[in-house]
């Protein structure tokens, strides 16, 4: 899909809505088999190019955006972003995840590891921000990471981000049900089809699953601003039986539930702090909106920092109120908030909170879904996913097509399988990218290519190696510790802060915020990168394995088409801009000073 004239947003190649093969492999590489065989003996080469090649900033808000063939409308302000963010977090892990930490893993010492999580969350809020504010698209980390990281970095944390919105959305639609089930004096196996046959972990179809993403599907695909006002709504109702929820718990509180505070130790809390980080999973889907916002530099920092302050406090408390009103050792691990409201004396508020989680849970599906459609544009965009995925709707100015995909393979998992094992999963495909967005922030501030000298870089890399290395064993030790012995940290947390000393002091900033910027740089992304880290060494080894194997399809997709179709793309758009005698739209590793 390339561009035929200067300015990139006239020239696109209009098709209107089509499945012809040029939507999907339109490449010059897909045009025969010989392309293509020639294409593979080429890997090492243009692999070595997208690795190396770094998106600009215009790229991706003009000629990238362009690819589209029609804007988004931009009819978001801080208001509905705040929303938006309440809406994308509050859902199925406080509801669902609470209970089994607090009985099996870290006590009523559960509301401080919501908020370690939280401060973790909370950091990666700000790097997030900076990146929104700066390149508001609908692409989020993987348009940040392309402009900082390169290509290559961009389409791993994308795929891991792809993943996590699946999953999460599948594991959210199943939990609707059980409470649904709830609701309806039910247990959740009535309202599911037993198909002995099939295994135990994908026999359990869930057909009001599917309904439900059906139903968020048609949201999402009629309007933007049309979903804006349903979560809004959906959130206040949510909002309010949070509160009941807060109320009524504290008023039936015991302070003797809270003599032993800590059974598990810290590492329990840690441990439940990397699996409650899945409670704030949703909050870069509100980043994704930054392309449909109608004063970025104001409304994104109000909306992404205000909604993680509302939702931390909400956590912390609810998890005080449900510690508070039962001994930690007999909570309920499928429905905590209700059982706990009948242990005393107020069987009726279990249909309260039943409600109220049905709502939290509609909402996360739907800025889910209005999240996980921009991204796969973006990528889209960029061809290393089919370009047919990036077509917007001229009426409803939203990416139909790629909400649709995404919400079918949603439907298509949360009918068959049971994913209570994949809440690890999504723990550290969220912390693995949130990790590489602080990285890219720091990248950012400190590296500007052809302004930034070579000794400038060399101390840049150097730093940034011992922060991730300092940050890797210390999370690595405590992973596979089983003592107290607090030695290698006492080596490893002084070279992470020496590292994030000598960057602060010895390695000249390159690059200044243009209109909101990340407080305390460098120390504010080191941390996030630190922390981030940390709550992976806190997650089984198991999770990692499927971790490993997702990263090993990803790569094995990217090989085979995304790397050829991104190569053929990004050299077609740079001899088209060569040839009108404008600067490159892509600049690999030697770029003149004034690209940047």
């Amino acid at each position: 899909m390339g561009l035929d004239g200067p300015t990139g947003n006239e020239g696109v190649r209009r098709r209107g809505c089509s499945c012809t093969k040029d939507d999907f492999l339109p490449e010059e590489s897909f045009k025969s088999w010989g392309n293509y065989v020639q294409a593979l003996q080429q890997t090492p080469r243009r692999f070595m190019d997208r690795v190396f090649t770094r998106s600009l900033d215009s790229t991706e808000l003009h000629e990238i955006k362009a690819r589209s063939q029609h804007e988004m409308k931009k009819t978001l302000s801080w208001w509905d972003l705040i929303w938006f963010g309440i809406g994308a977090v509050i859902g199925a892990g406080i509801f669902v995840l609470t209970g089994l930490q607090a009985r099996e893993v870290s006590g009523p010492a559960v509301v401080i590891s919501y908020v370690v999580s939280g401060i973790s969350a909370m950091l990666s809020v700000f790097c997030y921000t900076e990146f929104a504010v700066e390149i508001p698209v609908a692409g989020g980390s993987f348009a940040y990471l392309r402009v900082e990281l390169g290509d290559f970095m961009a389409f791993i944390a994308a795929g891991n981000i792809l993943l996590e919105y699946v999953i999460g959305g599948a594991a959210v639609a199943r939990s609707w049900t059980s409470y649904f089930a709830t609701l309806c004096n039910h247990k959740p196996e009535d309202f599911r089809i037993i198909v002995h046959s099939m295994s135990e972990d994908y026999g359990h179809l869930d057909p009001i699953a599917v309904v439900v993403v059906c139903v968020i599907c048609v949201l999402a695909v009629l309007s933007t601003k049309g979903s804006s006002r349903f979560n809004y709504i959906a959130s206040i109702i949510h909002v309010i039986v949070i509160l009941f929820i807060i109320i009524a718990g504290f008023s039936k509180a015991d302070a003797k539930n809270y003599s032993d505070f800590m059974p598990f130790g810290i590492r329990g809390v840690f441990k439940s702090s990397a699996v409650l980080f899945f409670a704030y999973v949703g909050f870069d889907a509100v980043s994704t909106m930054a392309e449909e916002t109608k004063n970025p530099a104001r409304d994104i920092p109000i909306g992404l920092v205000g909604s993680m302050l509302i939702t931390t406090a909400a956590y912390c408390l609810l998890a005080v109120a449900l510690c508070l009103m039962q001994p930690f050792r007999e909570i309920n691990v499928d429905a905590p908030f209700s059982v706990a409201f009948e242990a005393v004396g107020m069987s009726w508020a279990k249909y309260v909170v039943a409600a109220g989680a049905l709502k939290g849970m509609t909402t996360v599906l739907l800025v889910s879904a209005v999240g996980q459609a921009r991204y796969l544009t973006h990528i889209a965009r960029t061809h290393m996913m089919p370009p047919w995925l990036a077509q917007v709707n001229p009426k409803t100015g939203t990416p139909i097509n790629a909400t649709i995909v995404m919400l079918s393979a949603t439907a298509i998992i949360a009918f068959f399988t049971e994913l209570d094992i994949l809440a690890n999963l999504l723990s550290i495909s969220t912390l693995f990218i949130f990790m590489l967005v602080a990285l890219a922030l720091l990248v950012r501030r400190y590296y500007v290519s052809g302004e930034t000298t070579t000794a400038n870089r060399n101390k840049l890399v150097a730093c940034i190696v011992l922060i991730l290395a300092s940050s890797i064993a210390t999370a690595a030790y405590w992973g596979l510790s089983d003592n107290d012995d607090w030695i290698a940290y006492v080596i490893t947390v002084p070279i992470w802060f020496l590292a994030t000393l000598a960057l602060h002091v010895a390695v000249p900033r390159a690059r200044n915020p243009k209109l909101w910027g990340v407080p305390l740089v460098p120390w504010l992304p080191s941390a996030s990168i630190a922390i981030n880290i940390f709550l992976l060494g806190s997650i089984d080894g198991a999770s990692f394995a499927r971790f490993g194997i997702w990263t090993v399809v990803l790569l094995l997709y990217y090989f085979f088409f995304g790397l050829h179709a991104s190569y053929d793309t990004a050299k077609e758009a740079a001899e088209n801009k060569m040839g009108d005698g404008l600067k490159k739209v892509e600049e690999g590793v030697k770029v003149s000073s004034e690209a940047q």
